[in-house]
Order: C-alpha cells, then sequence, then structure tokens
C-alpha cells in the first residue's frame, strides 16, 4: 500500500519539477525550442543534480548547515541547468528546431512517404518502359537533333504521359500549348492527348450531389439522367431539370481525385526541383516555374466554385459589350459548391462535329461568327482583362441561329490595366508595321534583363513583322510561335498571365478555322488594332480621354506648386536633405544580416575557445565524478561548443555557392 502510494506521489512529483525546469530554461534561453527537446533538457537537470551534489558536497555532509546544504542544492542545479542548457545549444546548432518532425507529423509523413514511393516506382517503370529515362541522369545529352528523331521522342512522352494519368495527361495538354519551348514534333504529338476516363457508377454520383446539396437528388431535380453526357478525369456532366423546368447540366467531381492530384503535383514539384539541379535543359525550361503554374491551374480546376465565379464574370463582361452572339452558360449558386457545379444548358452542337450546321449557314455568315468571336476574345483581353485561356472547338457550341456558346471556364486569365495597354499598344503598333513601337509595347509586357540590346531586338521584331504580320500572312500560330522564341532567345520573361493572352490566341486560330476555313486572324487583329486605335483617339473619344487623363493628374497638379514652395524654402534656408533608406531591398538585408551571423558565430567561438583553455588549465576544481573535474569538464564543453561555431563559419566561408 506505501509503495502504491510512494508511487501515485511520485510521478506528479516528477512531472512538475520536470515542467518547472523546462519552463525555466526556455525563459533563460529567451526563445521558442520544441517541446521534445525541452522536456529532455528538464529531465537531464533533474538526473544531473545528484551527482553534481554529491561531487560539491563534503565527505560528512552532515556537518552543513541547513543554510549552506540549500545553497550548495542551489548551485548543483544551477550547474545542472547550464549543462542542460549548453546540451540545447548544442543540439539546435546541430539539429535546429523544426528540422525534425514531431511524432504524429512523423507517422503521417511516412504513410505520405510509402505511398509517394509506391507511386515514384510506378512512374519511373512507365519512364524507363518508353525510352525516357536518359533524360533524368543529368548527363550532357543534347537529345534529338532530327525531326524524325524528334518525333519518335515525342510519341514517346505522349505515350508516357498517357499511361501515368490524369494529372499528367493535364500537364502534357499544357504542354501542347508552349510552342515556344517544345519543338513542333512534340507540340503535334501532345496535342493528340484526350482526358478521357471511365464514367463514375451513378451511386457515387448521387452520394456526392447528396452530400453537397444537403438533400436527396429527386427534390433538387426534377429529373436527371443517370447516363453522362460526358466523362473526363476530374468530373463528369449529367443533364438534368430543376423543378421549375429549366434545363441545366451538372457536373460532379469524381470521388477522391483530389488526393490523387495532391498526390501527383508533390511527385511533379519534387521531380522539377531534382531535374533542375541536376539537369540544364530544365533549368532552361524553367520546370519549377511551370509545374507552379499548372499546379495552380488544376487546383483551381477542381474547385468549381472558381468556375461559378468565372461564369458570372465573364457574363457581365459580356453584357457590358456590343452583342456579337457569343454567351456563356448562367450558373446556379444555390446549388453550386466545390464539388458540383450546376449551370444552363445551352443548346447547340460542339464545334468539331458541327460542319453540316455550319455549312448549312453559309459563307458569309460564318465569316461573321469567326469575327465576332475574335471581336469578343479581343475584347476579353483589351477591355474586361478577363479572357478564356482555351477556347479549342471542344469548348464552343454552335446553335442552330449561329449563336455561340463558350463552355468551361474552369480556369480563365486575368490582366490589368497596364498590361491591358500594352497589349493595346501592340496591336495597334502592328497595324502600323512599326517595330520599334512593337519593341516598346514588348518590354512593357515582358520580364526584361539587366541588359538587353534594344536595337537588335527591335531589328528581331521587324523580321517578324516583315515575315509573319504583312497583308496576306495567316499564319497565327506560327507567328506566336515565332514571337515566344525571340523572347527567350533575348532572355525576356514571359509572366503567365501574358503567355496565356499568347497562347489564347494561338488556340483560337484552329477554332476561327473551323468556322470559317481560310480566316486571317494575323490580318484582322491587324486591322481590328488599328480600328481600336482610331476609336479610342476620335473625335467623340478624345473629349472623354482628356477629361480621364486630366482627373488622374489633377490631385498631382494640385500638389505641385506646395511641393515646389517647400523645395524653394528649404533651399534658401540650407534645410533640404534627402532621406535614402538604407538596406531598403531584401537581398540587401539578408547579405548584411548573414555577415553579421558569421561575425557573431566567430566572436562566440573565438571566446567559447579561450574560456575553455582558461578552464583546462586551473585544475579540476569541484569534483563531479571521482575521475573527473568540473572545470575540466565546462571546458572540454566550452571546447565543443568553439569547435561547432569555428566550423560552421567556415562551412559558410569555404563552400562555392
Amino acid at each position: 500500500m506505501e509503495t502504491t502510494i510512494s508511487v501515485i506521489l511520485f510521478v506528479p512529483t516528477m512531472v512538475v519539477t520536470v515542467w518547472f525546469f523546462a519552463a525555466v530554461i526556455r525563459r533563460l534561453l529567451g526563445v521558442r525550442l520544441g517541446p521534445v527537446r525541452t522536456i529532455l533538457a528538464a529531465v537531464l537537470v533533474l538526473f544531473a543534480t545528484p551527482p553534481i551534489l554529491q561531487a560539491l558536497a563534503p565527505d560528512d555532509p552532515a556537518t552543513l548547515s541547513s543554510g549552506e546544504a540549500l545553497l550548495l542544492g542551489l548551485v548543483g542545479v544551477v550547474i545542472a541547468a547550464l549543462l542542460a542548457m549548453v546540451a540545447l545549444v548544442i543540439l539546435e546548432v546541430l539539429l535546429p528546431t523544426g528540422s525534425l518532425p514531431g511524432p504524429v507529423e512523423l507517422w503521417r509523413g511516412a504513410v505520405r512517404r510509402l505511398a509517394r514511393i509506391r507511386r515514384y516506382l510506378t512512374i519511373t517503370r512507365i519512364v524507363l518502359r518508353h525510352g525516357l529515362g536518359r533524360f533524368l541522369r543529368g548527363r550532357g545529352d543534347q537529345g534529338p537533333t532530327s525531326a524524325a528523331s524528334r518525333r519518335r521522342l515525342g510519341r514517346s512522352l505522349r505515350m508516357a504521359l498517357d499511361e501515368g494519368g490524369m494529372t499528367f495527361v493535364k500537364l502534357g495538354q499544357q504542354l501542347s500549348t508552349r510552342r515556344d519551348m517544345l519543338p513542333a514534333e512534340f507540340v503535334d504529338e501532345l496535342t493528340t492527348l484526350q482526358d478521357r476516363a471511365a464514367p463514375v457508377p451513378w451511386v457515387e454520383v448521387a452520394g456526392v450531389l447528396a452530400a453537397e446539396l444537403g438533400r436527396p437528388v429527386e427534390e433538387a431535380f426534377a429529373w436527371i439522367d443517370h447516363e453522362p453526357l460526358a466523362a473526363a478525369s476530374v468530373a463528369q456532366v449529367h443533364a438534368a431539370r430543376l423543378p421549375d423546368g429549366s434545363e441545366v447540366v451538372v457536373k460532379v467531381r469524381r470521388p477522391g481525385v483530389a488526393t490523387v492530384v495532391e498526390r501527383d503535383l508533390d511527385i511533379l514539384e519534387r521531380l522539377a526541383r531534382t531535374l533542375e539541379a541536376r539537369t540544364a535543359w530544365s533549368r532552361a525550361f524553367g520546370a519549377r516555374r511551370l509545374v507552379a503554374g499548372f499546379a495552380e491551374a488544376l487546383r483551381e480546376e477542381l474547385d468549381f466554385t472558381v468556375e461559378r465565379d468565372n461564369l458570372q464574370a465573364m457574363a457581365a463582361a459580356l453584357a457590358a459589350s456590343p452583342d456579337r452572339g457569343v454567351r456563356v452558360p448562367a450558373p446556379y449558386p444555390a446549388l453550386s459548391s466545390e464539388r458540383v457545379l450546376v449551370m444552363e444548358r445551352l443548346p447547340g452542337t460542339p464545334l468539331g462535329s458541327a460542319k453540316p450546321l455550319l455549312e448549312r449557314l453559309g459563307d458569309e455568315r460564318r465569316a461573321a461568327l469567326a469575327a465576332g468571336l475574335l471581336d469578343t476574345m479581343l475584347d476579353q483581353v483589351l477591355v474586361h482583362g478577363l479572357f478564356h485561356v482555351d477556347l479549342h472547338p471542344g469548348n464552343l457550341l454552335v446553335a442552330d441561329g449561329g449563336s455561340l456558346g463558350m463552355l468551361d471556364l474552369g480556369s480563365v486569365g486575368r490582366l490589368d490595366t497596364a498590361s491591358r495597354l500594352a497589349v493595346g499598344q501592340l496591336l495597334g503598333a502592328l497595324g502600323r508595321g512599326d517595330s520599334v513601337a512593337v519593341s516598346d509595347a514588348l518590354l512593357q509586357l515582358v520580364d526584361r534583363p539587366e541588359t538587353i540590346d534594344e536595337r537588335e531586338l527591335q531589328r528581331a521584331l521587324g523580321a517578324l513583322i516583315v515575315r509573319y504580320a504583312a497583308p496576306g500572312s495567316t499564319a497565327g500560330a506560327t507567328a506566336v510561335a515565332g514571337l515566344l522564341r525571340t523572347f527567350t532567345s533575348y532572355g525576356l520573361g514571359v509572366p503567365p498571365a501574358v503567355a496565356a493572352v499568347f497562347r489564347a490566341f494561338a488556340t483560337l486560330e484552329g477554332t476561327l478555322a473551323l468556322l470559317k476555313p481560310g480566316f486571317d486572324l494575323i490580318g484582322y487583329a491587324r486591322s481590328a488594332g488599328g480600328r481600336r486605335l482610331a476609336e479610342a483617339l476620335g473625335p467623340d473619344r478624345l473629349p472623354g480621354t482628356l477629361q480621364e487623363e486630366l482627373a488622374a493628374l489633377l490631385p498631382v497638379l494640385r500638389r505641385l506648386p506646395r511641393r515646389v514652395d517647400r523645395i524653394g524654402e528649404a533651399l534658401e534656408q540650407g534645410r533640404l536633405r534627402v532621406n535614402v533608406r538604407l538596406f531598403a531591398d531584401d537581398q540587401d538585408r539578408q547579405l548584411v544580416t548573414g555577415l553579421l551571423h558569421r561575425a557573431l558565430l566567430t566572436v562566440i567561438g573565438a571566446a567559447a575557445g579561450l574560456m575553455a583553455v582558461l578552464l583546462l588549465g586551473m585544475g579540476d576544481g569541484p569534483r563531479v565524478t571521482d575521475g573527473l573535474g568540473l572545470f575540466p569538464l565546462l571546458g572540454y564543453c566550452l571546447l565543443v561548443v568553439a569547435v561547432v561555431l569555428v566550423l560552421r563559419v567556415l562551412v559558410v566561408i569555404f563552400r562555392r555557392d
């Protein structure tokens, strides 16, 4: 019974004591350390105190008074706490807080790592099976040099991506639009990738609908087709009718697809980092930046609330523009969520299979449809800054009356005001054939390097204008690819939003060719750009434009006289000062902080080494054990600290990077 009571009292006493020492050590160090290492330091204090007290106590402890015993115990606890703090500092140098996960995170990470390893093995087998392993080894392989070998390699890449699953198929589809990065043979192969998947059974679809709508499917819809209209890897679409008789389509995200996408995106991001560290082609390709943009777009596609908001914003933009017979389906926000999107069912036939309908409309009506669609796209880019980035034939419906419907707005492009103005200036300069103005407009759109030969860039752009933008030229996608290659050759970085504009028009060319074969995209865009510029500067618009500019300048003009007066007064009285913020740039602050850290580590390491030498030369001092004195123990501990700190400084100094 007494033993049980002793154990019951001992356990909470130990817990309280360890908690107390942990709080004291954390407060003395002045930083927040991990709970596990802080508790271990407190336990070290608890177990190190008795031998230290035994070494400090006289041979006959009974000769100590109560005050001396209390003081001796306090000294022993302080020495043990100092040893624990030294151990914490050394541990923090070797393994900083946060570098190792906690037990729960370690278990979860192990589970994720096992799943990732299995996926890695699957991807590796796919890569090796299709003969792509040699491009992942980081060697100086220049790749295929002939069109036939590039075509074979593009076919292998397409087959590997297709076998890799939904995420990799989506990646291949995005790569097929990057003619500035990939050879034409690769693009031709990747454009054949189809986003297809087996339909999800209706039972699972009904479960998702009931969970998202919060009620049975039969209450939300008067009728819904159990067979999908279309099934893709992310979602499938069902036809339905609302209780009020409205015909709608219901887009349902496939169960479990978000987990698969996040797993594959994690693998892609890790693979991109590894490739950029090992291979030169991936650094030139911008693998990490490309994967980051792809991941952001794919996550948006998984969230149907994004597409719902895009549909509403695009409908408002179309309503604010002249009616050119282009519509988007209206969403039903009350029935939509992250996994379910209910929207109006537009009448019509997909453009890819609407050839008989287009033939009945006649050439004149088809030309008007193509021109209206291009004008709509120009309005989206130049006026509203919100545009459809992937208007391929599958995303366009042709109604019997000749109107058009745009589908799939899960990912749209957005342009700021400055970029919209620069695109308008670019189109106007193309209409005039002015390579200098084209160069100026492009330099406002792209990320320019520190040094660039603008005269040589103007010559290159002039050659492109003569080749592709001359009257009669119809090489739209080829012109875009040539322009993007020019960007790459001059080290110009294309922001994702600007690249989306070029990609959207390159995709639109094929769509316009189906609407009206032989439609001159370049010529119409050139004339439309000149017409829009003339309208903006015309007599009717000029007063309004001047009023807008004066309204923007008026606050500056009002403040200008006072500021000039203050500057003149300060000059007259000798009080003019220039305030320069030092280290305003992050890189400057990081440089100075790094230098100070190295200098501080050097001083601390030198001081610790000097103190270690002094302690080692002062004899044994109080006995910690029969064979070990306190001064040598502290001296060797400080010597270890000094060596570790000096080695940290030397590693930073001698690293090549």
